[in-house]
């Protein structure tokens, strides 16, 4: 791999094993470039887009999915943050959606619900403690907000079905999903617990341990090392599948045994994730992304409600624009699973500031300044339209303005770290829905 091509994997993407952190994948939308026809496409712009003071428009757009997948164009913008949150409140009291499904690890997901459904923990020290390395970009005062907010809604609507949240990501095996596991093998199958004990001896991270620290030294262990974890946490998961049925025909205590079961799952896609050499980066990337598809689907199917799935606009798209690294996004595995169940939102902006790490040694994101987009770009165009903040049904909008989406150009991606790279993007071909914003600023990252 040239020096090039190693940067390039590790401002987007992964669990690269030469960078001291474990970073998120980054990659939005799509395929060739085409050709531009020269049309204008503004007026059939204006004519499909909905102001987006108003989130009524979007309702609808969304219609009775299931599963919603918002994007955002970078990881750390106050406006996508909020707007995510604006629009879950929104589809909890018109559509009856209960789950926030976050990119971020399963186990950190374990901490923050029992927050929100129990008011155990400290949700602001969850956060502090879990998002770090590739998560960093979440410990903000917008998700703090989200979180509270949340937990408000369950203490003032006790007699409503309960709002969820959900981690669906595999970059943290944190000790909440191992606790899981065993507490299930005592209360239900004692027999096994010290067979699944010894598979597990070394594995789940001591008491006070920190997702940072941990992910940074899961890349710093030796390939044989990683590949012999990841051995035993598949034999500790097949011995719980196998062998781990509570025997009684007791729906609860199924009920539990599934649960065991994906959390056990979750610990082995972690350690599996860890075991790709950078050789097979895009195996690599593969797994992860069909994994955080598999956890929100195996919430959605057994847990039940619906879902407003916050992630990168890469993840929740339906092609790649680099598919040699970034095979198939998280959004193709569900549309694939769900059809119309699924509909994903991607979210663009033409200028402001966004957090981003400065370099890959850094722990701190700073924030940098966004010009307005360049001629060529899409952001460019989308601009042009009459709204301020507006979004469009792809699906539905005018012919002119469906043939200039279908078309690939730079679009504005921002990763982990700082760069100015633009991706070929046919937002078209990427999403179902856009949300295009004049200007963003920054999210307000927590000590």
């Amino acid at each position: 791999m040239s020096h090039a091509r190693s940067v390039s994997r590790r401002r987007l993407l992964g669990l690269a094993t030469s960078a001291a952190l474990v970073t998120g994948a980054l990659g939005t939308g799509t395929a060739v470039a085409g050709t531009s026809s020269g049309a204008d496409p503004v007026d059939a712009l204006n004519r499909g887009a909905r102001p987006l003071r108003d989130l009524a428009a979007l309702e609808r757009m969304v219609g009775d999915a299931h599963v919603v997948g918002l994007g955002e164009a970078s990881h750390s913008a106050h406006e996508f943050f909020t707007l995510k949150q604006r629009l879950f409140r929104r589809l909890v009291a018109t559509k009856g959606f209960t789950t926030f499904v976050l990119e971020a690890s399963w186990s950190t997901g374990l901490r923050l619900d029992a927050y929100v459904t129990r008011g155990v923990g400290d949700p602001a020290q969850i956060m502090r403690d879990e998002f770090q390395g590739q998560y960093v970009f979440w410990n903000t005062r917008e998700y703090l907000d989200l979180v509270h907010w949340m937990r408000h809604h369950n203490v003032t609507h006790a007699g409503r079905p309960q709002l969820r949240f959900v981690g669906n990501d595999l970059g943290y095996a944190g000790p909440d999903a191992f606790d899981r596991v065993t507490d299930y093998l005592a209360a239900y199958r004692p027999d096994l617990a010290e067979r699944v004990g010894g598979r597990y001896a070394g594995l789940r991270p001591a008491a006070g341990t920190q997702a940072g620290p941990w992910m940074a030294g899961q890349l710093a262990k030796d390939l044989a090392t990683r590949r012999t974890e990841t051995h035993r946490a598949d034999a500790a998961l097949a011995l719980l599948r196998d062998h781990g049925s509570p025997g009684a025909a007791d729906r609860d205590a199924e009920r539990e045994h599934a649960r065991a079961l994906q959390n056990a799952t979750a610990i082995a896609q972690s350690f599996t994730a860890y075991a790709f050499p950078d050789e097979q980066f895009a195996e690599r990337m593969r797994y992860r992304d069909r994994a955080m598809a598999a956890n929100t689907l195996w919430w959605l199917r057994n847990e039940g409600g619906r879902v407003l799935l916050a992630s990168n606009n890469g993840h929740i798209a339906y092609t790649s624009d680099d598919p040699e690294e970034f095979p198939e996004p998280a959004g193709a595995f569900l549309r694939a699973e769900l059809g119309a169940d699924y509909v994903n939102i991607g979210l663009t902006f033409d200028r402001g500031t966004v957090n981003a790490l400065p370099d890959f040694t850094a722990q701190r994101p700073e924030s940098y300044a966004v010009a307005p987009a360049p001629a060529g770009h899409n952001e460019y165009t989308l601009d042009k339209v009459r709204h301020r903040d507006f979004s469009i049904d792809l699906r539905t909008a005018p012919p002119a303005a469906r043939a200039w989406l279908a078309e690939a150009r730079p679009t504005r991606s921002y990763g982990l770290y700082w760069s100015t790279d633009a991706p070929e993007t046919a937002l078209g071909r990427s999403y179902d829905i856009l949300v295009h914003l004049h200007r963003v600023e920054a999210a307000h990252i927590l000590g």
